[in-house]
């Protein structure tokens, strides 16, 4: 169903409501006009026509009250389809932003070879739309299976230790390839962070981000952080794997550009 869609079927209901509280409000009027003839019958009295008067009056006030309680119980029941249609809409509203959040986000990561600045615009994901205080970007060290800290904030990337592929917590996440969540709110231990988003190429690890602290605001993971941890840890991959090629490839190149213009000067 569309937002026009959704729009449309919440005037229709604001339509239905109104009406019917206008509804209630004329069957209340006539109530009382009613329960007003009575008591005027019944205290002038009026023999057996009387009576007869105010048995029909009394069977109009009954049935007036049992249209009444049905349309305040139809009422309350447009009430609780108000309030699904609006809790409906705010979690569509909420998806078509994290929709647009990760749309973005990936269009980032494409969006330059530079290797400090695909580095630099993970770390702004990681900040502003997961919601970590402290973390550190890890790279493996050249061809060995030691990982070590490429970017890092809330500390410095001395602060953070190396591990080796496979070796304590941080170690077996990044093998797994498969993200893997702890269940705290905060790490004082940089050994063992509360999430490892490993960054693989088609099963292939080239590094992990560790996120240790969320920010105070931050009281746990929702269905959007779960996405951009699948959206990092290919996406960013491939982004940081690409620029490191690039950047390698540039500095060959200038080499062999150099050597060149030595040889024909």
């Amino acid at each position: 169903m569309s937002t026009d869609d959704l729009s449309r079927k919440g005037q229709d209901i604001l339509h239905i409501v109104g009406k019917a509280k206008e509804f209630t409000e004329e069957l209340l009027k006539e109530n009382e006009r009613l329960r007003f003839k009575i008591a005027s019958l019944e205290a002038s009295g009026g023999g057996q026509m009387a009576d007869d008067r105010v048995k029909t009056l009394d069977r109009r006030v009954h049935e007036l009250e049992d249209k009444l309680a049905e349309v305040e119980a139809r009422y309350r029941k447009v009430e609780e389809e108000n309030k699904e249609f609006a809790d409906r809409y705010i979690e569509i509203e909420e998806q078509n932003n994290n929709l647009a959040n990760l749309y973005v986000a990936s269009y980032q990561l494409h969006s330059t070879l530079d290797f400090k600045e695909v580095v630099r615009i993970v770390q702004e994901i990681v900040i502003n739309l997961i919601g970590a205080e402290v973390f550190a970007v890890y790279l493996f060290d050249g061809n060995s299976q030691d990982l070590a800290v490429a970017a890092s904030e809330g500390l410095p990337p001395s602060a953070f230790p190396k591990c080796s592929l496979g070796t304590g917590p941080l170690g077996k996440a990044v093998a797994s390839t498969e993200t893997t969540c702890w269940d705290t709110a905060r790490s004082d231990d940089l050994r063992q962070p509360i999430v490892c988003i490993p960054l693989a190429i088609q099963k292939r690890p080239i590094g992990a981000i560790a996120i240790y602290s969320l920010l105070q605001q931050k009281n746990g993971f929702t269905a959007l952080d779960h996405e951009l941890f699948t959206l990092l840890g290919g996406h960013a991959a491939t982004a940081i794997f690409a620029a490191r090629l690039y950047s390698q490839s540039e500095r060959k190149l200038n080499t062999i550009q150099g050597f060149i213009d030595l040889l024909t000067k």
